[in-house]
């Protein structure tokens, strides 16, 4: 299995983040349509085809410095929102 570059996937978490606050602070269409886009991406970087998903195994692979990791073995800890 390909690994995702962390720099990259940390950068579309914190896009994610960003979006999910400036939605709930002020929805757009415009905002609406990049966090689509962020989530999907992130879906596509993770293998997988549900948001929450994607940032489990994103939250799984940043924890272990880059190196694959069993993203239902649960930390206790979430580096996402």
């Amino acid at each position: 299995m390909l690994v995702p570059d962390p720099k990259v996937v940390r950068k579309l978490l914190t896009r994610y983040a960003t979006l999910q606050i400036a939605q709930a602070e002020r929805e757009s269409a415009a905002t609406a349509r990049e966090l689509e886009d962020v989530s999907y991406t992130l879906c596509v970087m993770m293998g997988t085809t549900d948001i929450h998903d994607a940032i489990a195994r994103a939250d799984a692979l940043l924890l272990t410095g880059g190196r694959a990791a069993d993203p239902d073995e649960d930390s206790g800890l979430s580096l996402a929102v």
